[in-house]
């Protein structure tokens, strides 16, 4: 491996780690080896703390390749679960509110699946990484501070659902860069006029990346601690 040139390396980034984490981490070890004071790497493309699943990360040269990497579609799956909410969507929050699920047919989650299809607005989560007037929504977030964001267009490519253990669904979602699954799962019960959190991600491929591919965290480090310098 040549990081200075440039590497892409595929992550299976841990529940837990933020994206900033698992940079850090493989940085500091990569310097350490090759005695370097900086090195450049940088991730293409966000999961949240609370996902796991495909991180990529670039480093040296191939850094100048993140941009193109990040507009790539991404492939998810994970679980929602009806009849409660968050304030940020996820388990990141505790649950605020709870509804009814005893209206909701199998039919129903089967239609409103198909209504997720194609190009639409999203609005992001409050608890997001977006920035407004220079300053990330979650941290005004999380001060209770109202604030507004500005919908962006996504695209849903396809949307498959398994309901067999109601009221959790689990899920399959091919979508465009910068779709919020946790908007999804909130949307998801708004339109089965209920609520919807999501209570699990991973992202399993990225354009031709695939988590298969990945290394585990221990893995790379071991790979990188192990590599002949000379």
């Amino acid at each position: 491996m040549n990081f200075i040139n440039g590497e892409i390396l595929l992550i299976n980034k841990p529940y837990g780690w933020t994206s900033f984490d698992v940079v850090n981490k493989i940085r500091w070890h990569i310097k350490r080896k090759l005695g370097l004071k900086k090195i450049k790497v940088g991730h293409a493309g966000t999961l949240d703390p609370l996902a796991e699943g495909l991180l990529i990360l670039c480093t040296g040269k191939k850094t100048k390749e993140i941009e193109k990497i990040q507009q790539e579609s991404k492939w998810y799956s994970g679980k929602i679960l009806l009849g409660k909410t968050t304030p940020s969507f996820d388990l990141e929050t505790e649950y605020s509110e709870e509804f009814e699920t005893q209206h909701i047919l199998k039919e129903d989650m089967e239609r409103v699946c198909k209504s997720f299809i194609g190009k639409q607005n999203q609005i992001p989560p409050l608890f997001s990484a977006k920035k407004i007037d220079g300053k990330r929504a979650y941290l005004s977030a999380r001060k209770g501070q109202n604030i507004e964001l500005n919908p962006q267009q996504i695209e849903i490519f396809d949307f498959k659902i398994n309901t067999e253990n109601f009221p959790e669904i689990e899920f399959k979602i091919h979508c465009t860069k910068g779709t919020y699954i946790r908007s999804i799962a909130n949307d998801f019960g708004k339109k089965l006029n209920s609520g919807g959190t999501l209570i699990q991600l991973k992202r399993d491929s990225s354009g031709s990346f695939h988590i298969n591919k990945a290394y585990q965290i221990d893995e790379i480090l071991t790979l990188i601690d192990e590599l002949e310098v000379g």
